[in-house]
């Protein structure tokens, strides 16, 4: 399923909190977007076409939920980005974060566990 960055964004509401009404998306985008409450309906219409949201009825108004949850649209998203960028591998994405020197200390130690916590359970 693709989610656009503005459908993205509208996900992010809803992964903070639902059921949500329109009215209330609009009013938690309003900090991050300007988008007219229109905009924001249009987003919301989209992602229940694509069936990334659902909507229940409260009395006049819509409820919205997230369907695809947020630890599935990250992992979509990271592979995509793995496999057009790297090949579908994952040390030439950490090797080229290295060499743009955009890895701290400390990332480079949180690496150093991850792998030894990977190494350890696959022994």
């Amino acid at each position: 399923m693709h989610i656009s960055e503005a459908e993205a964004e509208v996900m992010d509401v809803l992964w903070a909190r639902s059921p949500r009404g329109a009215e209330e998306v609009v009013a938690a985008l309003a900090g991050r977007q300007a988008w007219a409450e229109a905009t924001v309906k249009t987003l919301l219409n989209r992602l229940l076409t694509k069936g990334a949201i659902s909507a229940g009825r409260d009395g006049r108004r819509y409820l919205y939920s997230p369907v695809l949850q947020r630890e599935e649209w990250l992992a979509q998203q990271s592979d995509g980005l793995l496999d057009r960028l790297f090949g579908g591998r994952v040390a030439p994405l950490v090797a080229h974060f290295g060499e743009r020197q955009k890895l701290s200390k400390a990332d480079i130690d949180e690496l150093r566990a991850l792998i030894e916590t990977l190494e350890d359970g696959r022994g």
